[in-house]
């Protein structure tokens, strides 16, 4: 007997120990029916003690609240894409319409601005037709920028650190975030070298970040390039 008692005094039943027990034994709380009634646990509402069974409504009812937010969630987020790709759709609807090759970029850029309400657009391109290598959309990038839209398989977003290219906008000193587009022959993600690039540009350090998904912006980046084309 004294062995028994100084080994259970050595080797205490743990919480462990009675959680197992409980799970490898369902038909306890059959035998004992009279525990669960019993059972009081603390409210997460408050400081007063439930029963069982009222804790487990409870839990229900966080759980649903929580699906019915995703749902919504998800609604919002479907009303969302389709809010946006009806201004794909118009914006693509004013490219194929533009009739002027020459102003096709300045009206890209203001289009853009206007449809999807970027404060501050430009762009710029290279290895034009000689037609329009005069304009000021042909003129003035280096080749350390050329290299570096031709490195770009997606488009860049993230702050303004000094980029080159936001000397191409209205107002470069009110930059905080941009995106960065290569314009390219080809599907998003290859590596064709680029023959310009756009950029969107805003004051709010949180409208484009590194974080963001790109996918809208690579759409805008092959409808863009594949009207802009026109010009080489």
């Amino acid at each position: 007997m004294s062995n028994l008692l100084n080994s259970a005094l050595a080797n205490p039943i743990t919480e462990d120990d009675i959680a197992n027990y409980l799970a490898n034994t369902p038909d306890f709380f059959l035998r004992h029916a009279e525990l669960l009634a019993a059972v009081q646990l603390n409210s997460p509402h408050g400081h007063r003690a439930v029963s069982l069974q009222e804790r487990q409504a409870e839990m229900l009812r966080e759980k649903i609240k929580l699906l019915e937010q995703r749902i919504m969630e998800m609604l919002r987020n479907g009303n969302d894409n389709v809010i946006l790709s009806n201004k794909i759709i118009r914006w693509a609807g004013n490219l194929l319409q533009g009739s002027d090759v020459r102003q096709l970029p300045q009206q890209l850029a203001i289009d853009i601005e206007q449809q999807f309400a970027v404060p501050q657009v430009g762009l710029r391109l290279w290895d034009v037709a000689a037609d329009y290598a005069a304009e000021p959309y042909a003129q003035g990038v280096s080749d350390d920028l050329k290299s570096f839209a031709s490195s770009l398989t997606e488009p860049f977003c993230g702050l303004n650190t000094g980029f080159e290219s936001v000397n191409w906008l209205e107002t470069p000193s009110a930059i905080t975030s941009l995106a960065l587009i290569p314009l390219r022959m080809g599907p998003s993600g290859s590596t064709t070298p680029a023959f310009g690039l756009l950029v969107l540009a805003s004051g709010d350090a949180q409208r484009f970040t590194s974080g963001m998904g790109t996918d809208f912006l690579a759409r805008i980046g092959e409808l863009a390039s594949a009207a802009l084309s026109r010009l080489r």
